[in-house]
Order: structure tokens, then C-alpha cells, then sequence
């Protein structure tokens, strides 16, 4: 398998080119092509917004060095479920679990969809964007039903056809787009009240959801080879080539298309490659762009209903949801997953969908790299094959910005954010019953 090396014992570890494609192919989907007409409904000076990217990027990094602590000291799958499980209780994990299961993939799966539906009916107005959404998701899930699984060589080519896209686009934008419109870089007053303004701390929401999978390696990092020396510079070089390809993407819209035109928009793409490459390379852009929505909804669809399939072998009161079909599907908790999906996509609009799971997914972040403080008091003698670079500043970075942004959506999108917060009260509360009316299993499984 490319990219990756046996070790001394014979095992085969993942190298550094698999994990770094790994956390690009994490990164890169429905949020880059999508969030920037948001950001400018509410901050229009060009620089701001690169400015919300950059800053974007640095919690990434910052995130990523403590998941790379916290995956190589807890090598076990799960991610977050494991390790505040691990930092506070089991009460806090099965809480992530649980966002998981309500937000964490039904919610992407409904962004996706529904920016599926906004690209693919521009080009072809079969239908509206919601029907196209639904029938986008529902064909999917019939289709991981089946048992018919996207392999890791499918989805490493939609990835390396995003990075070329993405570089494609940007130098036909830059170099040879039919109109170019002035992007001010100057640093004026205009600038600095955009940045001081909740606009900019609430529009930060959609550039970490676009940054989200940075913690990708983490979870495997005790198949990384090497992790004490290697794991650093995967997350190091996955997320800063995302966020040096993302910052020169915004800036190619930017760069081809108005303020006006770009503002409140979800396919941003599709309407400046209109500017770029006329209107039948408009559309020819929006298909493609349409078919990478697709592969990440797929991904989503199959990969989401393996957490609550987890908590099911774990959990007796929701011992359903461990039960697979024949061929491995975990079919009640795949149909769980789309009906919620399906839910979001009926009732929500993009912007308030892509609130909601920002403000639950940055908590749940945000508890569990503060976690890496409460292990290294509660656990001194844990093994740490890798320590976050710039112990303790690292990870007060990532607070810092995590907690300003978090405080700013409970203030500015109270509605979304409470939202999120009674789902996650709901998932303790089905914990402690779970814990009351049937005890976990001992073992962790349970055959149906």
C-alpha cells in the first residue's frame, strides 16, 4: 500500500505521505466552497475574511498538536468518546458520542446535500435544491444500504481531484479570468471595525467547520510509524497545505467576483467560475464541484453510523442500533442518521444548520484539548510517545479562540446555540438512564 512502511515486528504502520493525505482528505469538502458568501453578509472588507482564515488555520494547528498528544496516549479508536472518557468521566465521552450521533455527521451530511442541491440545480434546474438534496442523500444511503462501500483508493482520488481543482481554478482566476475585481489589502478603519464586530467572531464558526477533520491523524496516530517524530509533522504539513490552499481559493473569489455578488450565497464556486470561465465552463465547474459534494456525502453516510453502532455495543439501552445487516451495514443506526439528516435538511436553513453543528462540535473540541491539561494533573505517569510542541501556550491558543468564538454564538445566535446545547443535556440525561436501567457491558459487546 502506498505510503506506508512495515515496522521491526512485521506490522504495517501508515506513513508520512498516507497520514498527511489522511488530513487533507478530511479537511477539504462543503465548507470551502460554501461559507464565504456568509462571512460576507456580515464583514465586507476583503482582508478581514483572509484574516478569519488565517486565524482559522492557527486553531487547526493549535488543535492538532494537542490531539496528537492525546492520540498517541490513548491509541484506542473513538476520538473524542475516548478521550474525554478518558479526562473526565464516561458521562463526558458518551456526551461526544452522542453530539456524533445527532450532530456531528447527520448535520455535515445535510450541509453537504444541501450545498449539492444549490450547485447542481444551478447547472441543471431539474428540480428545486431541496428535492435534489433529499434525493441526493436518500440514493446514497440506499445505495451504503446495500452494502456496497466506498474504498480508501476512491476516496484518496476525490481528494487529489480537489487539491487539483482547487489549484486549477485559482490560476485560471488569477491569471486568466474574463473579469478581475480589486481585493483591498489595506489595513484602515473599515477593517478594524469589521474585525472588532460579532459578525467576525460568529463568521469564525464556518471557517472552523471548514477546518474540521484536522484531527484526523490523531486518531490513528498509534498506527502512524514513528509517532513521537512523525505525527508532529503530518498535522503540521495536512493542515497548513489546507489552509494554504483555502486561503488562495477565498482569494480567488474574491478576486473574481463582488463583494455583492458573493455575499449570502452558498455556491459561491459556481458563481465565480461564471466570472472565470464564462457560462458553459461555469457549469462544466459546477458539476465537478457537485460530484466532490457527493463523494463527501457518501463518506459521511457510511462512516457516521459506525459511532452510534459503537455506543450500541457499549451502551444496553441502545443495544438497537449495534445490529448489522449480513454484509456489516449497520442499517438501524444508517436509517438513525438520515432521518435526523433528512430532518435538518426540511426544517433548517444552510446557515442555521452549519451554526448549529459548529457551536456543539466546538465545545466538544474545546473540552477535550483542555483534556490534555487534566491528564498530564490526573495521569503524571500516562506514556506520551509525542508532547504538544509549546506546552502550555499551544493549547491556551486554541481555548482562546475556541472560547471567544463560543461565548460570541450563545450571544449572537442564541437560537442555534441552545439548540445545541439541550441536544447535548439530552445525551447526559440518556446516559445516567442508561447507566440506571441497564449497566454498561462488560465486555463492550454484545452479539444480537
Amino acid at each position: 500500500m502506498r505510503g506506508c512502511v512495515s515496522s521491526e515486528n512485521g506490522s504495517v504502520k501508515i506513513g508520512v505521505t498516507s497520514a498527511v493525505a489522511l488530513v487533507i482528505a478530511n479537511m477539504i469538502g462543503t465548507g470551502v466552497f460554501t461559507s464565504l458568501g456568509f462571512q460576507l453578509a456580515g464583514i465586507r472588507h476583503p482582508l478581514a475574511v483572509l484574516l478569519l482564515w488565517v486565524l482559522g488555520a492557527l486553531a487547526a494547528l493549535c488543535g492538532a498538536m494537542v490531539y496528537g498528544e492525546l492520540g498517541a496516549s490513548m491509541p484506542r479508536s473513538g476520538g473524542e468518546y475516548q478521550y474525554l472518557s478518558k479526562a473526565y468521566h464516561p458521562s463526558i465521552g458518551f456526551l461526544s458520542g452522542w453530539v456524533s450521533v445527532f450532530v456531528g455527521f447527520p448535520a455535515p451530511i445535510a450541509l453537504s446535500a444541501m450545498a449539492f442541491g444549490a450547485y447542481f440545480s444551478a447547472v441543471a434546474p431539474v428540480a428545486s435544491a431541496g428535492i435534489l438534496a433529499v434525493a441526493a442523500l436518500v440514493c446514497l444511503t440506499l445505495i451504503q444500504c446495500t452494502g456496497v462501500k466506498i474504498g480508501a483508493a476512491f476516496q484518496n482520488v476525490c481528494s487529489t481531484l480537489t487539491i487539483i481543482l482547487i489549484v486549477l481554478f485559482s490560476v485560471c482566476g488569477l491569471f486568466f479570468s474574463r473579469k478581475l475585481v480589486p481585493v483591498p489589502l489595506a489595513v484602515n478603519m473599515n477593517l478594524l471595525r469589521d474585525i472588532a464586530s460579532p459578525a467576525f467572531a460568529v463568521s469564525l464558526v464556518y471557517v472552523s467547520y471548514a477546518f474540521s477533520g484536522w484531527n484526523a491523524a490523531a486518531y490513528i496516530a498509534g498506527e502512524i510509524d514513528r509517532p513521537q517524530k512523525n505525527l508532529p509533522l503530518v498535522l503540521l504539513a495536512g493542515t497548513g497545505l489546507v489552509a494554504l490552499l483555502y486561503l488562495l481559493l477565498n482569494y480567488t473569489f474574491l478576486a473574481t467576483a463582488t463583494v455583492a455578488e458573493l455575499a449570502g450565497q452558498i455556491d459561491v464556486g459556481y458563481i465565480s467560475a461564471g466570472n472565470i470561465f464564462g457560462p458553459r465552463g461555469r457549469d462544466i465547474a459546477g458539476c465537478i464541484i457537485s460530484a466532490l459534494l457527493v463523494s463527501s456525502i457518501s463518506a459521511f453516510v457510511f462512516v457516521g453510523p459506525r459511532i452510534t453502532q459503537v455506543m450500541g455495543e457499549d451502551h444496553r439501552l441502545l443495544r438497537f442500533f449495534s445490529r448489522r445487516t449480513t454484509r456489516g451495514v449497520p442499517l438501524p443506526a444508517m436509517l438513525l442518521q438520515t432521518f435526523i439528516s433528512l430532518i435538518m435538511i426540511a426544517t433548517s436553513s444552510f446557515e442555521t444548520v452549519l451554526i448549529y453543528v459548529g457551536f456543539t462540535l466546538n465545545l466538544c473540541t474545546f473540552l477535550a484539548v483542555l483534556g490534555v491539561f487534566v491528564c498530564r494533573k490526573r495521569f503524571p505517569d500516562m506514556p506520551r510517545p509525542y508532547k504538544t510542541w509549546g506546552y502550555p501556550f499551544v493549547p491556551l491558543i486554541f481555548l482562546v479562540i475556541m472560547g471567544w468564538n463560543l461565548i460570541y454564538l450563545l450571544v449572537e445566535r442564541p437560537l442555534a446555540s441552545t439548540a445545541g446545547l439541550a441536544v447535548m443535556l439530552l445525551g447526559l440525561g440518556l446516559y445516567f438512564l442508561s447507566m440506571k436501567l441497564c449497566p454498561a457491558m462488560e465486555s463492550g459487546k454484545e452479539i444480537i
